[in-house]
């Protein structure tokens, strides 16, 4: 089957099995006469390494991302704000050539009880690609920044703890569709993992656990090897430790994501463990059987301070980094670049 028709045939499989699917089409190339040849040009020896050096990853403009999608206001499942996000997202993943999709799926609210749809955001580049890998996080916003000792009830920004991982992605998707290789690439923006009005009573990782029972069932049309989950990456202080759950249930790919940074410099990815957390990572390892790590930095603001600002209205712009943003960014795109490299035909 060529990779056209495979296209097709995946984005019909995913608008029936699991739900509306937008496929963005490659304007056809005109194949008519020509009244004369093309000279071919030889690069100059400035182009030619330009061309042999791999792009980077702009920290600076996922900052931006990140300043946009706070500026949106609340993300909470089924608000506006969230309605807002998915359209800004499809958009831009649209417009770089990638299948996306919504997810969607009904829960109860937690203070009312009433249905409200929610919907996980999935984006597919290079779909003819059997061997995948998942690139995650979660897009929705806590309804209240109720570890605040000030304002428990008021307004959560939501900047490292949602704004970073969605601006990580729509970054590094940038980079996915010259991504050649073995393996195709998924993204997908987990819903529900913030919807909590009362701690300890209120269930947690809705979009993930979604996501990963129909994986089980067989209803994703995808062939996962790992997942990378990112969260709470643009703290100012960056500092990564290995996280316990990761390291138990995929300890290679951890330490190879860890080996990464190491290779390329990026210091703030320490190769010791510190926390054990929950997380959307662990849906995708106990029920999908995906092995996902999950890069976190849970110290915010640092370590000496605790997690201060977590889930409080200090999570805010200014206390994030778009050195951090981007020295995360860079270490998870070499890593995907390796994995292609490693598993070539």
């Amino acid at each position: 089957m060529s990779a056209a028709r495979a296209l097709r045939f995946v984005s019909a499989v995913m608008a029936l099995l699991i739900g509306s699917t937008s496929v963005f089409a490659q304007p056809p190339q005109d194949p008519g006469s020509t009244t004369g040849a093309v000279e071919e040009t030889q690069p100059t020896q400035e182009e030619a390494v330009e061309q042999s050096e791999p792009s980077q990853f702009d920290g600076d403009a996922a900052f931006e991302v990140l300043r946009k999608v706070v500026e949106i206001g609340p993300r909470i499942s089924g608000s506006d704000g969230m309605r807002q996000q998915q359209e800004m997202l499809t958009e831009h993943f649209e417009a770089l050539g990638a299948t996306v999709y919504l997810q969607k799926f009904v829960v109860a609210h937690p203070v009312s009880g009433a249905g409200v749809e929610l919907g996980n955001l999935a984006v597919r580049f290079h779909p003819d690609r059997e061997k995948r890998l998942l690139i995650c996080c979660h897009y929705d916003t806590r309804p209240f920044p109720d570890r605040d000792a000030v304002n428990p009830r008021g307004f959560f920004p939501g900047a490292n703890d949602g704004a970073s991982g969605v601006a990580l992605l729509w970054e590094l998707g940038k980079h996915m569709p010259g991504l050649e290789g073995e393996f195709g690439i998924d993204f997908v923006f987990f819903d529900g993992e913030e919807f909590v009005y009362v701690q300890g009573r209120d269930q947690m990782f809705l979009g993930s656990t979604y996501f990963a029972n129909e994986y089980a069932r067989g209803n994703i049309p995808a062939n996962y090897t790992y997942g990378i989950l990112v969260d709470m990456i643009a703290d100012k202080d960056l500092q990564l430790y290995y996280e316990g759950n990761s390291l138990g249930f995929a300890p290679r790919l951890t330490r190879s994501i860890w080996g990464v940074a190491q290779r390329l410099g990026v210091n703030e990815f320490s190769p010791q463990q510190r926390h054990r957390i929950r997380d959307d990572h662990l849906p995708l390892n106990e029920i999908a059987r995906i092995e996902t790590c999950d890069i976190i930095d849970f110290d915010y603001p640092n370590p000496e301070a605790g997690n201060q600002y977590w889930h409080t209205t200090q999570d805010t712009v200014e206390n994030c980094s778009a050195e951090s943003v981007g020295k995360v960014g860079r270490v998870v795109l070499e890593w995907l670049r390796e994995m292609q490299r490693l598993n070539r035909r």
